[in-house]
């Protein structure tokens, strides 16, 4: 069974910080006017993507993920011993020929 080395949180929490600080920072700044130029598609861009950030650190903070791992390694567990049951029983057979 693989064991998986638990990560810890705080990394992502301290980047989720300065993600929230720089786009805090940069809303007033940005134009969102109709018929924008360039500089103003540019910041509607950056927005989205640090908005894209921040939800992926907040997906992994709120352990979205560690619950399908859970489920994932349970069915793992399950299928391994469904065919260790399988292997079992053909080895016994093949023994006592």
């Amino acid at each position: 069974m693989k064991v998986v080395k638990k990560k810890s949180k705080w990394k992502h929490a301290v980047y989720l910080i300065l993600a929230l600080a720089m786009l805090v920072y940069a809303i007033p700044l940005i134009k969102f006017q109709p018929g924008g130029d360039f500089v103003s598609w540019f910041g509607i861009v950056w927005a989205a993507f640090a908005l894209l950030i921040i939800g992926a650190h907040l997906h992994f903070l709120l352990g979205v993920n560690e619950e399908k791992q859970r489920a994932l390694d349970a069915a793992r567990r399950a299928k391994l011993s469904e065919w260790q049951g399988k292997w079992g029983t053909t080895e016994r057979q093949n023994h006592s020929m």
